[in-house]
C-alpha cells in the first residue's frame, strides 16, 4: 500500500514537473534571448510604449465597462434561477470557446456600413474599424465573460440570509446590495477586473481585423516578427509578458485565501 502510494506521489511529482517546464522552458528563453541593451532600446522607443500603453489604456476601459455592465447581470445570475438561464449563461461564455479572429469577423459584420447598425453609428460620427473605440469594443467583447463569471461565484458565496434579514429591517434592495453585498464581493470583483484586463490585454486575433492600427502591443509584436523576426519582436514582447505577470501576480495575491484570525 506504502509502495502504491510513493508511486501515484512520483506520477504526481513528475507530472507537475512536466506541466511546469512546458511553461517556464518557452518564457524563459524568451526573456534571457534580447541583451540588455535590445530591451532599453525597446522600452525607450516611443512607438513601443505607444503601444503598451494603448494596450492597457484599452483593456482598462473595457474593464470599468465590464464593471459597470457586467456587475448587476452577474448578481442577476447568481441570485435567481429562471426559464433560460443555462442557456444565457452559455450565451456569456461564447466569446471564451470560438476563435478569435471569428471574433473581429462577427463584430465587423455588425459595425460595418453594410449593417444598419453600422450605418447608425457612420451618420453619428463614430468609427469603429481602425479606431481606439473598435479596440475597445473588441477587448469588452472578449473580457466580459471572465469578469461576470469571476464575480457570479463571488455573489454566490454569500449567504442571501444576509440580504434578507437587510431587508427585513427596512433596507431597501438598493441599500442592501450596496451596503452589505458589494462590500462582501470587493475581492470577486477586484479579481474579475483584474482577469479581464489581463484577457484583453493579450488579445490579438480580434483586434488585428477591426484595427490593426493604431496598434496594440500584441500587433506590434506580429507586425516586427512578420518584418524583422525574433530580434526585433522578442524585447516587445518581454515588456508586454511583464506587465501581463504584474497583473496576474496581483490577481493571486488578491485570490489567496485570508489566514483565519485566533
Amino acid at each position: 500500500m506504502i509502495e502504491k502510494r510513493k508511486v501515484f506521489l512520483g506520477v504526481t511529482i513528475i507530472s507537475g514537473i512536466l506541466v511546469i517546464g512546458f511553461i517556464l522552458l518557452p518564457l524563459i528563453n524568451m526573456f534571457t534571448s534580447p541583451s540588455w541593451e535590445n530591451l532599453k532600446m525597446a522600452i525607450k522607443d516611443t512607438e513601443v510604449l505607444k503601444s503598451i500603453w494603448l494596450s492597457i489604456y484599452t483593456a482598462g476601459i473595457a474593464s470599468i465597462i465590464s464593471f459597470l455592465v457586467g456587475t448587476p447581470f452577474a448578481y442577476l445570475l447568481a441570485r435567481r434561477n429562471f426559464f433560460g438561464k443555462n442557456f444565457i449563461e452559455s450565451v456569456v461564455d461564447i466569446p471564451m470557446v470560438i476563435p478569435h479572429p471569428v471574433v473581429g469577423i462577427a463584430i465587423l459584420s455588425v459595425v460595418g456600413r453594410n449593417y444598419w447598425f453600422g450605418q447608425i453609428l457612420s451618420k453619428i460620427g463614430i468609427r469603429i474599424m481602425g479606431s481606439v473605440p473598435g479596440i475597445i469594443v473588441v477587448l469588452t467583447f472578449v473580457g466580459i465573460p471572465f469578469y461576470i463569471n469571476t464575480v457570479k461565484d463571488g455573489f454566490e458565496s454569500i449567504s442571501s440570509r444576509l440580504e434578507n434579514v437587510s431587508r427585513s429591517l427596512g433596507a431597501s434592495i438598493f441599500s442592501t446590495f450596496f451596503r452589505i453585498t458589494f462590500p462582501l464581493a470587493w475581492r470577486s470583483i477586484l479579481v474579475g477586473i483584474i482577469m479581464c484586463s489581463a484577457r484583453a490585454i493579450s488579445e490579438f486575433g480580434a483586434v488585428v481585423v477591426i484595427a490593426y492600427h493604431p496598434m496594440t502591443a500584441p500587433v506590434m509584436i506580429y507586425e516586427r516578427f512578420e518584418a524583422y523576426g525574433l530580434a526585433y519582436s522578442q524585447p516587445v514582447a518581454v515588456w508586454l509578458t511583464l506587465v501581463c505577470l504584474i497583473l496576474f501576480l496581483f490577481l493571486r495575491i488578491l485570490s489567496a485565501p485570508r489566514e483565519k484570525e485566533g
